[in-house]
């Protein structure tokens, strides 16, 4: 016994130590987008910019995330397309109430997507139509923002990003939203679900050209129309659930990306009850694992080494007196805990909920769980009343789903 939670805390620490150290100083909450103060932050003229929001049943929603995009105060040309992908709400026509509420109507280009090819997910044959009626109503249009229907921008925000994308000559770059972290289960499950996500691709490998890892974070991606091109457009990533990081992955071998957190953009979705974060993760969490069983058997080990390993450690040896276990896994737990915070600081959760990480783990772990146990039951990448289940385009990553 004694012996098996000390190979436990040992493995437990040496984790923690690597992620820590060795793993991209993922946990540090950076880096972030600057918003520019004046207009005069980017160099040269202000391109066009032509914003492609898809939409399914979003008709609760949409009128706020329009309304965002239509007060940016981006100095340059700026057309909306919003493309309603069959919804069955009434999003459209929300959708064309709150442009004409601002009075930009004439901005707003509402299309309903064409019938779902067979190959295609949902998210990318929307977004592919999006991209044709811009081309068809701003072909002058240097980059494309990909922005979802339940994401809110300050008005700098399309400035902030376009700067930077023109000062780095960038092919992408994309902002990681503020998730809602309102209800009981979004404080215990968003800022750990953003934490996991640095973690599996590191923004500063992300944001490496020397790096193979890519990433996005698909509510909030500006896109240079011309590298969308040579990655061969939507069709490229036409089968992927996990669209942004597909996307991330098709264009960076071309060009420099870049990815960071933010604070000006936010999600407006909330989830009052744990259902709703359950089945958002279990659509598409055994699709980053490449549908492999065995990937799946390797992310669970690595899941209860990890974040399960340090307090079993240090609870239960402590309680049986196995020191060497219960001062490494108290290590380690503290090394988790610090890793932790700026994840939580960025949330404006207290320091002591750091403790309930490996709470969120586990749950983590069971979406993961279920998301396998859907695909193998022909229901995998369910969302909003449509299953996917064609093959997904796999996200790149150089540390596999069980990295650290």
């Amino acid at each position: 016994m004694n012996e098996a939670l000390t190979g436990l805390a040992a493995l437990s620490l040496a984790a923690w130590l690597y992620l820590v150290f060795l793993r991209g100083r993922f946990w540090r909450a950076e880096p972030r987008l600057a918003l520019p103060a004046q207009a005069q932050d980017c160099p040269g003229a202000w391109p066009a910019v032509a914003a492609v929001v898809p939409a399914r049943n979003e008709a609760l929603l949409i009128g706020r995330a329009l309304g965002a995009v239509l007060a940016q105060d981006y100095p340059g040309a700026l057309t909306l397309v919003v493309v309603d992908d069959h919804s069955e709400d009434g999003t459209a026509e929300a959708a064309r109430k709150a442009a004409a509420a601002a009075g930009q109507g004439d901005r707003v280009s509402v299309v309903r997507a064409a019938p779902l090819p067979a190959g295609w997910a949902g998210k990318p044959w929307a977004l592919a139509q999006g991209v044709e009626r811009a081309e068809a109503i701003a072909p002058e249009a240097r980059y494309l923002w990909f922005t979802d229907a339940d994401i809110e921008h300050d008005p700098p925000v399309l400035r902030a990003l376009v700067a930077r994308a023109e000062a780095g000559r960038l092919d992408l770059v994309s902002l990681m939203a503020l998730l809602n972290c309102d209800s009981r289960w979004e404080r215990l499950l968003m800022p750990a679900f953003v934490f996991f996500f640095r973690k599996l691709y590191p923004f500063a490998w992300v944001n490496d050209p020397k790096r193979g890892t890519a990433a996005a974070a698909g509510g909030c991606m500006l896109v240079r129309r011309g590298a969308l091109e040579a990655a061969g457009g939507l069709g490229a990533i036409r089968g992927a659930l996990i669209d942004d990081c597909a996307l991330a992955g098709a264009i960076k071998p071309d060009g420099p990306i870049w990815l960071g957190l933010a604070t000006a953009t936010r999600s407006v979705r909330r989830y009052a009850g744990l259902g709703g974060i359950w089945n958002m993760v279990a659509r598409t969490a055994f699709a980053q694992l490449r549908h492999s069983a065995a990937l799946l058997v390797a992310t669970i080990i690595a899941m209860f080494v990890v974040y399960l390993g340090p307090p079993i450690a240090a609870i239960a040896g402590g309680l049986a007196g196995a020191v060497p276990a219960a001062v490494m896994g108290l290590a380690a737990w503290l090394l988790m805990a610090g890793a932790y915070g700026p994840t939580l600081r960025l949330y404006r959760r207290p320091a002591w909920s750091a403790v309930l990480l490996p709470a969120a783990a586990l749950l983590y772990t069971l979406m993961t769980v279920d998301s396998a146990r859907r695909h193998w039951r022909g229901r995998g990448g369910r969302w909003k009343g449509r299953t996917h289940a064609p093959a997904a385009t796999p996200p790149p990553d150089d540390g596999g789903p069980g990295a650290g």
